[in-house]
Order: structure tokens, then C-alpha cells, then sequence
């Protein structure tokens, strides 16, 4: 009997992405170490008390955990020259300051990066389409676009193992694993384009687009537990800002 994967709390969609928004917006204006730290601790502390586990958060996250390193190299070496110099080549340098920001860069990626991780999971498709036009009254062609790209993606790897597991039923996934990939990825194209169409179809079909006043099968609002989530984002962003600038760190950025 497998075990079940515990879910994230039932947030509103629409609070999930004002919540990634609030932690995230201070976070990209400033490029010390010290604020980047205290957002991530909070997130990973945090992140158990909303159904994601540390081990779901590796195994969902691990292109961030790639990246981050790939973007503290870069600034590494291609950072402003400051303070004493350690390593100099061509037009590299690493400094006191590059040094200090290439590990700033590579947690502040993590700290934005991770709280998309965690809000997104088990995200659905149609309550993000009724918070989007029923809480923010974005427009229609809009929301039908995010819902479209938020049902593929959950889509795309059903279908990329599906596919695998039909080529190695027929032997055709025992060599050329580049032209196997890149064949894959093809189909799963086609597979999109085909249900896009299918779905802006039935979209329209249904009246979104039109200019009569629709109504809802399921109503969307905001919770008490959604806007817990809002306030405590916020509280995890100023917590941070406050906590660099009491301690000296806090830099913006292009200071």
C-alpha cells in the first residue's frame, strides 16, 4: 500500500501568488546576504506546517538548487571589483565584494525561488481561473491563458513518463538517449498544441470572451487562512529588510 503525499494547505490560489509576490518583491531591490538568509530560514521553518516536506521541497526544487550555484559563479568571477583580490584572469576577478555577493545572489534565489516551489504545489487549474476573474476580474483571454499553462505543466510530465515507458516497451529507448529526448519532446509539443486548441475551444464554448455577464458554478474568496498566509508573507519580508538593517548588512540593489 503506497502512502499518500501529504498536500499543501488549501489556499486560494490568488493568495498562493500575492504571497510569492510579497516575500519576493523586497528580496529583488536588495543584495545583502543578511536579508536573503533570515527569508529562507523563515520559509524552510515554515514550510512543514503548510504540507511541504523538506524531502517533497528537494525533490520538487532540485532546478533551483542547480541554478543557485550557476548564478553565484557568474558573480564570482564577473562581480564589481572591491576590497582585496584573490584571483585575477582575463576580465575575471574575485574580491572581498564578489565573494560576498556571489554567496548573497545564490541564497536570495533560493529564498525567492523556494516559495514558489512550495505555493504552487497542488495548485488547481480551475480555482486558479475562478480567483483570477472572480477576485482580481482580470480579463477572460487572461485567465483562460494561465489556466491552459498551469493544467499543461502539470501535464507535461505524465506525459514525458507515458511516452518513455511506450518507447522502452518497443525497444526504442536503449541508445541515443539525445534523439530519444529531443523526439520526446516533440511529441509532447504536439501533445500541447493539440490541447490548447481543445481547451481555448471549450473556454469560448462556455461564454468566456463574451460581453453578457456570466455566473459562477463554484464562488471564489478570500479566507481567513488565506489572508494568514498574505500577512505572515508580508511579516517574513519586513522581518528580513529589518533584521539586515539592524545588523548593517542591508544593501539595495546598484549600491
Amino acid at each position: 500500500m503506497t502512502r499518500a503525499t501529504p498536500r499543501v494547505v488549501n489556499f486560494n490560489p490568488t493568495a498562493r501568488i500575492a504571497a510569492m509576490a510579497l516575500i519576493a518583491t523586497p528580496l529583488l531591490i536588495s543584495v545583502d546576504i543578511v536579508s536573503a538568509g533570515v527569508a529562507l530560514i523563515c520559509e524552510l521553518l515554515v514550510a512543514p506546517f503548510l504540507g511541504m516536506g523538506w524531502g517533497r521541497i528537494i525533490r520538487r526544487g532540485w532546478p533551483v538548487f542547480m541554478l543557485a550555484p550557476l548564478t553565484g559563479v557568474s558573480m564570482l568571477l564577473y562581480g564589481r571589483p572591491e576590497g582585496k583580490e584573490y584571483v585575477s584572469f582575463a576580465f575575471a576577478h574575485i574580491t572581498d565584494n564578489s565573494v560576498s555577493l556571489a554567496l548573497a545572489i545564490m541564497v536570495r534565489v533560493l529564498a525567492i525561488a523556494l516559495p514558489a516551489v512550495i505555493l504552487s504545489a497542488d495548485t488547481d487549474p480551475t480555482d486558479l481561473g475562478d480567483g483570477l476573474a472572480q477576485i482580481w476580474h482580470l480579463p477572460e483571454r487572461f485567465v483562460i491563458g494561465s489556466v491552459a499553462g498551469v493544467r499543461l505543466v502539470s501535464l507535461f510530465e505524465r506525459d514525458y513518463s507515458a511516452m518513455h515507458r511506450a518507447r522502452r516497451a518497443r525497444g526504442l529507448a536503449d541508445s541515443g538517449r539525445i534523439r530519444r529526448t529531443l523526439t520526446i519532446f516533440f511529441g509532447l509539443l504536439v501533445l500541447a498544441l493539440r490541447r490548447g486548441g481543445k481547451l481555448a475551444t471549450a473556454m469560448e464554448a462556455r461564454g468566456f470572451g463574451s460581453d453578457r455577464p456570466r455566473t459562477w458554478a463554484r464562488e471564489s474568496r478570500l479566507r481567513w487562512p488565506d489572508w494568514v498566509l498574505m500577512i505572515g508573507a508580508l511579516l517574513v519580508a519586513l522581518m528580513a529588510l529589518v533584521t539586515a538593517w539592524m545588523t548593517g548588512y542591508l544593501r539595495f540593489l546598484g549600491a
